[in-house]
């Protein structure tokens, strides 16, 4: 019996297995009596179990341990071709891709699918028709895939496999009908969430504990971690910074809610306040194709007119950062947080949106608590969620986020 179908079927051994395979994530490799002491099982067991894995091909003999005496024992470790995982981040014009192995190395990604996803039942077939594709192009061995992890934004709970803002269309899990369409386990969970822990684990992270992430793209999200784990709440619907009830601008909100900070701290108002100033008279390099061909603008056209240098583009990035900044102040000062991460598509604008909010946050937070949290830019940038995503789905799968 394959370890898939030991799992599906919740065997004792496919729990021992999945404890096997958690420990070589965390320590890359090791011994029978290190991995019997970790698991509090026997040597003896510790051996029928590696060397079944090793049968299956899901561990691999790194050789013999250097010793000063005795007789060398055999280190053990993750075969890093015996399990693949897919993430997929699901923006709001387009979708990326990534496959990462076993041990988590990212062997292909594909950025920037253009596709804009309607909440409809056809808009799910789309998404299902664009992983099928992904699914189709890789050149492995499809049974190796374990899990597919997909970002998606609002409510989401990650344990239920419930989406309660997108394709939510059946009592059923989303997950659940995912995974009946692609013919692939699946699981979901925010997209947020997801670029939070990409941030974590392959980013700018180096061993803090107490972490605010911001997404700051279309919308306007946080994730956070507290004691190095992430923070989903009770059903799997914390971080929504964005809808902070703080305007009295009767802006309707996505939600459905007025004045939430989303929007007027977003790259939505971003994109809406540059088109109002233009059509107003100020001027900006996008001033022609704004007035000629309005529809065509993208949120990247605006950010790498910022990145040229665009005084109104500059001074509309720079509100933003400002207006963000003050509020995420309450947020440092509630929690106290070692680093805030800025993430999300504005972050590429780099110090035009960072340096605002850093003075924002100076103006507005307690002075013992500003010194305690560095703020700094995401390094994964627009690779945050995929990597997330597939990471997510190998904690899913080894129960990893848990140990």
């Amino acid at each position: 019996m394959s370890l898939l179908s030991e799992i599906e079927k919740g065997t004792r051994s496919a729990a021992m297995k999945k404890k096997i395979i958690g420990f070589y994530l965390y320590n890359q490799s090791a011994t029978l009596p290190d991995l019997a002491k970790e698991l509090n099982i026997s040597v003896p067991t510790a051996t029928k179990f590696v060397t079944e894995m090793l049968d299956d091909g899901y561990i691999i003999s790194y050789g013999k341990m250097e010793t000063a005496e005795g007789r060398p024992p055999t280190l053990y470790g993750l075969n890093p071709e015996s399990g693949y995982f897919i993430g997929v981040d699901i923006k709001k014009f387009s979708i990326n891709f990534a496959l990462m192995n076993l041990i988590g190395g990212i062997i292909e990604t594909r950025m920037g699918v253009e596709c804009q996803l309607e909440n409809t039942p056809e808009g799910l077939e789309i998404l299902c028709n664009h992983i099928r594709d992904f699914l189709e192009a890789i050149s492995i061995d499809k049974s190796k895939i374990l899990n597919i992890g997909i970002n998606i934004s609002g409510r989401v709970n990650p344990e239920s496999g419930f989406s309660f803002s997108q394709f939510n269309f059946e009592e059923r899990p989303l997950a659940e009908i995912l995974t009946e369409r692609i013919g692939v386990e699946v699981s979901i969970d925010n997209d947020t969430r997801a670029m939070t822990y990409g941030e974590m684990v392959k980013g700018v992270v180096k061993g803090e504990k107490d972490i605010i992430f911001i997404n700051l793209s279309w919308g306007l999200g946080s994730g956070l971690i507290f004691d190095g784990k992430l923070y989903k709440g009770k059903s799997g619907f914390s971080g929504e910074f964005g809808h902070f009830g703080v305007f009295d601008n009767e802006r309707i909100c996505h939600c459905g809610k007025r004045g939430c900070l989303e929007t007027e701290v977003s790259g939505e108002a971003l994109y809406r306040e540059l088109l109002r100033c233009v059509h107003e008279g100020k001027q900006s390099i996008l001033s022609d194709r704004i007035q000629h061909d309005e529809a065509s603008l993208t949120l990247l056209d605006i950010i790498d007119a910022t990145n040229k240098e665009d005084l109104l583009c500059i001074e509309l990035t720079e509100e933003i950062g400002q207006k963000l900044g003050r509020y995420l102040a309450s947020l440092i000062n509630l929690l106290n947080p070692e680093l805030v991460v800025i993430g999300g598509v504005l972050a590429q604008t780099g110090d035009y949106i960072l340096q605002p909010i850093k003075s924002a946050v100076r103006k507005y937070s307690l002075n013992l608590v500003n010194k305690d949290s560095a703020i700094v830019l995401s390094k994964l940038q627009d690779k945050a969620g995929v990597v997330g995503a597939c990471m997510l789905a190998r904690c899913k799968m080894f129960d990893c986020d848990k140990s």
